[in-house]
């Protein structure tokens, strides 16, 4: 046992007879033992090392120069007077083992590192040195040097005493560096020997390529499949020496080109187009007409604009007039939500014979969304009208624009100026699509567009649309509407036959007036359909049997308590209130307008979320109230120290508009000579200082709100006479119009007769 100062190595591993070089202060010792140390775990067995230099390092430091010269045990441990540890050495110089136990070992080892200098590219200087060492433990020791073994496999070949075993160790580390070595290389060269592969297999394809071209055996070719269906496809001129330049392009090109997929779906896009293919239209106008009617109850307008284009269209053809191409329909069908708009798009394509596509343009604020990309973008694709045409087949089907009123614009551009082009029949034979880059006749497409409002359309697209307005429908059209399409529809999606529930015009008609309020008929199918599911919950159920007649109480039991009512009579029972009529985006309506003075001040007071223009309508109202109290029975005096209040209900919705001039003019006209309105009139017109009524927009379907609330007298101005005749005539029928050209003529309509002084006999 020797006492040796303990010098601990931090993850490092020193073996006998290596020489390092240490930054530690070791005194005057000149033998040390290095034990490597782990996370304060020291190990076993350490190294016996000699001191053979001291060297001070720049900035007063210190470090010494060692030499390993054998194993030691390290045992018990203690400190000097200056804290330095010493520990009792067991020292273990390694011994000579019999040559027959470590010959084949030493061979084995030898070769399996030489093998790895090998393919670790060796230069031959440590291959001598190996072979310079003949001693079996200092051989062992070797495999310390190696940077592939982890610190704990050299702490176990450190502490490993017998040379045999030792030696056995180092030979299985080394087998294990070896495997690991090859598969790296196999990997190595099967990388390479893929890069190879392809480089060889693109020269040979390119050979191939040149070889067939010179046998002419190209035919099965991507070129030649291209060149067959540009042969049989029936392309303009244009269009094909457009196709035949691209596939040159692509032919001079190859395959393997970076551009040649963009070239080879420019042209699938090209023959997608079906170029020359045509419906074949049903020229015949009273069967067209007949499928409308079976489709759609009402909309004349609609249905005699497609049967007067059909009629025209076989006059031409019949007589042998060549087509005009700047004669194309172009339809647009303005009106409130659920009126039809959409679905008659389908019946018109029907009636025709031909395609249907729908494009919904909501939202859409990308320019290329109807004209396309160019090409050089990646991922580039035709606009909606090529896909269109793709999707259906033909070159003149029936495309719906819908939504065309909701078309947004952004820093992209504005969809709704490349629609110019598009609907306008003088000019959409020559479309060009961004992406295609030729000519696209759009001539023979008719065109239906669908909007809720037109003051939302741009004023140059909206120049060319031929506008048909849908100002709702009428109570009974719902109930034939509801009868005829909306009942056996919801039947059958709620699984009942029509031999199990039943009902009757009365009972729809209160559903139509109770329950909804509408222009068109999307409400009135959804009360319907819940009827209905109450109706099947209760069949399948047992809860009942069928047949089952739908009554005013099925009715009431799934719907609930009535959501509508007609309140005219009601609200215009007390001077100051004035029934109106209004257009609304879904529609018409019937609002009120109340007034009412206070004494004090003079000065007038309006709510209601009224807008400027009915702000302004309301000051006029009451300023020719005013000027003209005299002609209208009132006295100066009722107006002066009073404060007056026009109010239009409800609060929550915004107003606006001068339609209801006359409206609120009447109501402060009741409101002074104690006359209520007649609860049986509505009235619409404008109004000015002189007393004058104005013409109104809008008045069919104001007409149909006021029928729908069950007035009877509608005041309406002079010149909008002519326009009663939009009004359907069964509600012409019901309802007594009275134009009127002055406030006065308005009063005499609108007011209850004023109470005559009765006389009593004394």
């Amino acid at each position: 046992m020797s006492k040796l100062l303990l010098v601990p190595l931090d993850d490092i591993v020193v073996f006998p007879n290596m020489s390092v070089t240490l930054t530690v202060d070791v005194g005057d010792e000149e033998r040390v033992l290095l034990v490597p140390k782990h996370e304060g775990e020291y190990a076993k067995v350490g190294t016996v090392a000699e001191v053979t230099d001291t060297v001070r390092l720049p900035g007063g430091g210190q470090a010494v120069a060692v030499n390993g010269l054998h194993r030691a045990i390290a045992g018990a441990a203690e400190t000097d007077s200056s804290g330095r540890l010493f520990v009792e050495a067991d020292e273990r110089p390694d011994d000579e083992p019999p040559r027959v136990k470590i010959t084949t070992l030493e061979t084995e080892y030898r070769a399996i590192v030489d093998e790895i200098l090998e393919l670790r590219g060796d230069d031959g200087r440590i291959a001598a040195f190996l072979r310079s060492i003949s001693d079996a433990g200092a051989l062992a020791d070797t495999s310390g040097y190696s940077p592939d073994l982890t610190f704990e496999q050299k702490v176990q070949l450190l502490e490993t005493l017998d040379v045999v075993e030792r030696l056995e160790l180092a030979l299985s580390l080394q087998r294990e560096r070896l495997a690991l070595l090859q598969v790296r290389r196999r990997i190595r060269e099967d990388v390479n020997a893929g890069m190879e592969k392809q480089q060889r297999e693109y020269v040979l394809r390119r050979q191939l390529d040149s070889i067939r071209k010179e046998l002419g055996e190209d035919e099965t070719s991507v070129v030649e499949e291209f060149r067959q269906k540009i042969a049989e496809s029936a392309m303009p001129d244009h269009v094909r020496e457009q196709a035949e330049r691209e596939l040159s392009r692509f032919e001079r090109m190859g395959e393997q080109s970076p551009e040649s997929q963009t070239i080879r779906s420019y042209l699938d896009w090209l023959l997608a187009v079906p170029w020359g293919v045509r419906s074949e239209e049903r020229l015949d106008p009273q069967a067209t007409r007949e499928i409308l009617d079976a489709d759609h109850a009402g909309l004349e307008d609609v249905k005699d604009r497609i049967v007067e284009y059909i009629a025209v269209r076989k006059l031409r053809e019949e007589r042998g007039i060549e087509p005009d191409k700047k004669s194309g329909a172009i339809l647009t069908l303005i009106g409130p939500p659920g009126t039809g708009k959409t679905s008659i798009g389908e019946s018109i394509a029907r009636s025709l014979n031909r395609e249907f596509v729908r494009m919904s343009l909501g939202g859409v604020r990308d320019e290329a969304e109807i004209r396309g990309h160019r090409r050089t973008y990646i991922g580039a694709l035709p606009g909606r009208l090529v896909r269109a045409l793709r999707d259906a087949k033909t070159m003149n089907p029936v495309i719906l624009l819908d939504e065309v009123d909701k078309v947004g614009a952004d820093w992209r551009g504005d969809p709704s100026a490349a629609l110019l082009e598009v609907l306008d029949p003088a000019q959409n034979s020559t479309f060009r699509d961004h992406y295609l880059d030729v000519e696209v006749d759009l001539s023979e497409v008719v065109f239906i567009a669908t909007a809720n409002q037109a003051e939302t359309i741009p004023g140059p697209l909206l120049d060319r649309m031929e506008v048909i307005r849908f100002d709702g429908y009428t109570t009974d059209e719902k109930v034939a509407i509801a009868k005829g399409y909306l009942w056996p529809r919801q039947r059958e999606r709620n699984g009942l036959h029509d031999d199990e529930v039943t009902v009757s015009d009365d009972v729809l008609e209160t559903v139509i007036s109770e329950y909804t309020r509408e222009a068109g008929v999307r409400q009135l199918e959804r009360e319907l359909g819940k009827v209905l599911r109450k109706t099947a919950t209760r069949i399948a159920s047992n809860a009942t049997e069928a047949p089952v007649a739908v009554d005013v109480d099925v009715v009431r039991d799934a719907l609930g308590r009535q959501r509508f009512y007609r309140e005219a009579a009601e609200r215009t029972a007390v001077p100051g209130v004035a029934t109106g009529l209004a257009v609304t985006g879904v529609g018409g309506d019937v609002l009120f307008v109340e007034a009412t003075s206070v004494p004090g001040g003079e000065k007038l007071v309006l709510t209601g979320q009224l807008g400027d223009v009915m702000k302004e309508s309301a000051q006029i109202a009451f300023s020719a109230v005013r000027a003209h109290a005299n002609e209208y029975g009132l006295d100066d005096e009722v107006f002066e120290n009073r404060s007056f209040h026009v109010h239009v209900p409800a609060g929550a919705i915004p107003k606006d508009g001068p339609s209801a001039g006359i409206t609120m003019a009447t109501a402060l006209a009741s409101l002074l000579t104690g006359r209520p309105v007649k609860h049986t009139v509505g009235m619409t017109g404008e109004v000015t200082l002189q007393g004058r009524v104005l013409p109104i927009g809008g008045l069919k379907q104001k007409v149909l709100a006021a029928h729908a609330a069950g007035l009877t007298d509608v005041v309406i101005p002079e010149r909008n006479r002519a326009d009663i005749d939009d009004v359907p005539q069964h509600v012409r029928d019901e309802i007594a119009f009275h134009p009127v050209m002055a406030l006065s003529e308005v009063l005499d309509i609108a007011l209850e007769p004023a109470p005559q002084p009765v006389d009593v006999a004394l």
